[in-house]
This record gives C-alpha cells, sequence and structure tokens, in this order.
C-alpha cells in the first residue's frame, strides 16, 4: 500500500505540469487567440468578444488557470465552441475505438513478439534465430503507416479478404490492428530474446540444469520470470506509444475514434477539444504507467524495497 501511495504522490507534480501545458496551448496562438480562431468565418466583433467571453480570456492569466484547474476536478474538460457539447463527452463517446484499437495493436505486440523472442532465445543462432531476427529488423525498419498502405493494397484490393475502411467490424480492425502493432512485437522480439540469452548465462540457470531441472522448468520458472520485468516495462511504455500511433492510423482508415477527432479539431482551431484531448491523454499516460509499476512491484519485490517499503 505505501507502495502505491508513494506512486501516486509522484504522479502529482506531473498532474500539474499536464494542466499547465494544456492551459498554455491557447496562449501559444500569435495574437488574439480568439480572431485567429475565428479568422475567416466572417466573424463579428460581437462573436469574437463572446469566444473571448467563453474561453475566459478576458481575465487575468492567474485566474485563467484556476478556473480551469476548478473545471478539471470537476470533471468539466469545457464546451466545443463548434458543437456546443460537452468535450467530455465528445471524447469519451470516441474513447472506445481508440482503446479497442490501442488493445487490439497491444495484442498483436505480445503474441507475435513474446513468443518469437523466447524461441529465438533458447535457440540463438540457429535458423528460427534468424528468421526472427530478419522479422524483427522489419518490424522496425518499415513504418507503420507504410505496412498499413502495404495491407491494404495486398489484403484487400488485390484479394478482398479485408476491407480497406473501417466498417464496424472484427474483419475491419484486421489491417489497422496488425500494422500498428507489428513495429512494437519486434521490440518485444529483440528484447526478450536478448533477455533469455543473458539469462541462460547466469550462474543459477546453470545451477537448476546441474541439479536436473527439466527445461521447460528452467525456461518459466527462472529465465522468463527474470525477463519479465524489462518486457513489462517496455509493454506499459509502448502502450503509450501505440496509442499515439493510432491516432495516425484513425486517419488512414477512417476510424472515429479520438486521434480522427483531434486531428480534426487542430484543424478547425476547436481549442477547448484540444486541451482537453492533452488532459485526458496525458492522465492516461500516467495511470498505464501507475499500474506497470504496481505490476513490476509484483513480480520483483525488490522495486518495492527500494522506495522503502520492506
Amino acid at each position: 500500500m505505501t507502495f502505491v501511495l508513494r506512486r501516486l504522490g509522484s504522479m502529482v507534480p506531473v498532474l500539474i505540469g499536464i494542466t499547465l501545458v494544456a492551459f498554455l496551448l491557447i496562449h501559444l496562438i500569435p495574437g488574439d487567440p480568439a480572431k485567429v480562431i475565428l479568422f475567416g468565418s466572417n466573424a463579428t466583433p460581437e462573436q469574437i468578444d463572446q469566444l473571448r467571453t467563453q474561453l475566459r480570456l478576458d481575465q487575468p492569466l492567474w485566474k485563467q488557470y484556476l478556473d480551469f484547474l476548478g473545471q478539471l476536478l470537476h470533471g468539466d474538460l469545457g464546451t466545443s465552441y463548434l458543437t456546443q457539447n460537452s468535450v467530455a463527452h465528445e471524447l469519451f463517446s470516441r474513447a472506445p475505438s481508440t482503446l479497442v484499437l490501442t488493445a487490439s495493436a497491444l495484442l498483436v505486440a505480445i503474441a507475435v513478439g513474446v513468443p518469437l523472442g523466447l524461441v529465438a532465445g533458447t535457440r540463438p543462432n540457429s535458423a528460427f534465430d534468424k528468421v526472427a531476427r530478419a522479422v524483427s529488423f522489419l518490424g522496425v525498419a518499415v513504418p507503420y503507416f507504410f505496412l498499413a498502405l502495404v495491407m491494404v493494397l495486398l489484403f484487400s484490393v488485390n484479394l478482398g479478404w479485408l476491407p480497406a475502411i473501417d466498417d464496424g467490424t472484427v474483419a475491419g480492425l484486421v489491417i489497422p490492428a496488425v500494422s500498428l502493432g507489428w513495429g512494437y512485437a519486434a521490440i518485444l522480439t529483440r528484447l526478450v530474446r536478448g533477455r533469455i540469452i543473458d539469462e541462460y548465462r547466469s550462474e543459477y540457470v546453470k545451477s537448476a540444469r546441474a541439479r536436473g531441472c527439466p527445461e521447460w522448468r528452467v525456461l518459466l520458472r527462472h529465465a522468463l520470470r527474470n525477463s519479465s520485468i524489462p518486457a513489462i516495462t517496455t509493454i506499459g511504455l509502448q502502450f503509450g506509444n501505440i496509442l499515439t500511433g493510432a491516432a495516425i492510423t484513425e486517419v488512414i482508415f477512417g476510424r472515429a475514434g479520438l486521434g480522427s477527432f483531434l486531428a480534426t479539431s487542430i484543424t478547425n482551431k476547436n481549442i477547448p477539444v484540444v486541451q482537453g484531448a492533452v488532459v485526458v491523454i496525458g492522465i492516461g499516460y500516467v495511470l498505464i504507467n501507475l499500474v506497470v509499476d504496481v505490476i513490476v512491484g509484483a513480480v520483483d519485490p525488490r522495486t518495492r524495497i527500494e522506495v522503502g517499503t520492506s
């Protein structure tokens, strides 16, 4: 419990920094933000003043920030000035689609990367190891958006097996998830392979083999457990990167998620939505790191001892 409380305490400065960055987004616009946002819309002075009041630009900066924090503490992310709907409603109504894509891509990364790394690590320099390293190299070298276009050309245009544009079905999720998760599968393959090779060279693994311990037990109980800690940490960190990559993937495949909505909001200068998205995504990153810390602490108690919770 102390371990979790310490981690929660360390999150507070980060969360304050996230809110500060989101708040300052509107003030980074050169000139009067209200005029810039309404530029080209034939807005009248009254409409500009109304938007300035809606965005609280007529108040001192410190008061604007305190009001912004107060709204966030009450779960109010503001109002979209284009649709006049709650920003929280706009974002959370699209979040499930993005989370499904992100989770599917992460599942692809784990399902492909971990087994490949395990087998390659237990048989270094074998034919399978060379294939795994080649696949890993291609996964890192080929950008996911280029792979997505190649997969659309092959499986949608030429073979007609999968839809090229999201249609709300599981089949429509296959190409986006595989193209997004493949690069991270390559990262996991290289990481797990290297860790397994190192663990197999360790003294305790040699001792286990000398005692007649079965090979499967050496792998699962000794090598895999110690190799899982950096793998779990990497998976947690890559979840944030996959979430970022999902934004571009959604635009490519026409998915109605957070990424495509955020891209449209930036184009339309819908600042309240952009601010809300920064806060939501930032909090998501922090929570993911917290979950990873807790899981690593459960797998390896030494991480809890380091923060004085022994």
